[in-house]
């Protein structure tokens, strides 16, 4: 038996139809589900996360969820934008919106 595992199931996936550990006969066909469960859970859960699957150790594909970092900061860049988003630097909580400085065509108002 092959397995598809979440590691570090969101509230998206908790609240989802989708389960964890789903079990399949067959490499190919978990495979194929780790993939289409990684591409729905990025078209359809909130962007906080992008999901990938990759192979995990022995019969295992593995669902990986780091944060997106566009959704956090809110730049198109998907950098943390310390040097200027119009948005709230989601680590340090200070307003990064400086309307003298240029911007670079990110989105950010970088120099």
């Amino acid at each position: 038996m092959f397995t598809v595992h979440l590691e570090n199931p969101c509230s998206c996936f908790k609240k989802s139809e989708y389960q964890n550990d789903a079990s399949f006969p067959t490499q190919q066909e978990a495979y194929k589900y780790a993939h289409i469960l990684a591409e729905l859970m990025n078209e359809e859960f909130c962007g906080k996360h992008e999901f990938y699957a990759q192979p995990g150790a022995e019969d295992t594909f593995v669902i990986k969820s780091p944060l997106n970092m566009t959704f956090v900061s809110g730049c198109s860049t998907g950098v943390s934008c310390d040097v200027g988003c119009g948005s709230t630097d989601e680590w340090t909580l200070e307003l990064t919106d400086d309307k003298s400085k240029g911007n670079c065509g990110s989105g950010c108002g970088c120099l």
